[in-house]
């Protein structure tokens, strides 16, 4: 069984022990926003993961590696729904190409939005386009090594007045941090108990 099909199966099993819930941060008003994020796996003998690279001027997690999505609207016909329109949105990702696999485990941000990452896969090489107001870049990180938890380090700094662990993921240069590695993590932890 290959890398890929391993992670869609574990997606049909309960969440395991141990997985990363969110940066819980003390004085976070309110309910958590739902959002959704697309993890796009491509179909190649060696599958990657496409990453955008946020702007510099976005209100919140500018200049951040993320996947492609936000916030659910209501017009939205659920997480999936969503996660499928704001990858068309920020990458020009036809909804019709993505082979969806289901839903991982939600993980709520610093910003407060509980994000819901919908897992599938996508044709390889793919014409992508950055949204020119939200995606400063893109590129693809192989799958083998984003789940790999020796290139998984966590690191402890301040944050509002409070010592805060996350995650990191260095790739070619590109720092993988906050809540993207932490959502890598929790898949990388879902093969593992799977």
């Amino acid at each position: 069984m290959t890398l890929a099909e391993r992670l869609r199966a574990a997606l049909d099993f309960p969440p395991p022990v141990g997985l990363l819930p969110g940066d819980l941060v003390e004085g976070t008003a309110g309910q958590p926003v739902p959002a959704a994020v697309l993890v796009a796996v491509t179909r190649r003998s060696e599958p990657g993961v496409i990453l955008t690279v946020r702007r510099d001027d976005l209100r919140t997690h500018a200049g951040q590696v993320a996947f492609p999505g936000g916030r659910v609207d209501s017009a939205d016909a659920g997480v999936t729904h969503a996660a499928l329109r704001e990858a068309q949105e920020e990458v020009g990702l036809d909804p019709a190409l993505v082979d969806v696999w289901g839903v991982a485990d939600p993980y709520v941000t610093v910003t407060n939005f509980s994000v819901i990452p919908v897992l599938g896969s996508v044709p390889s090489d793919l014409p992508l386009v950055p949204h020119e107001r939200e995606v400063a870049d893109l590129f693809e990180a192989p799958l083998a090594f984003l789940l790999d938890p020796a290139n998984q380090r966590a690191i402890t700094a301040e944050y509002q007045g409070r010592m805060r662990t996350y995650y990191q993921i260095d790739w070619e240069g590109r720092r993988i941090w906050g809540a993207t590695a932490a959502m890598l993590v929790n898949l990388s932890r879902r093969l593992q108990w799977s």
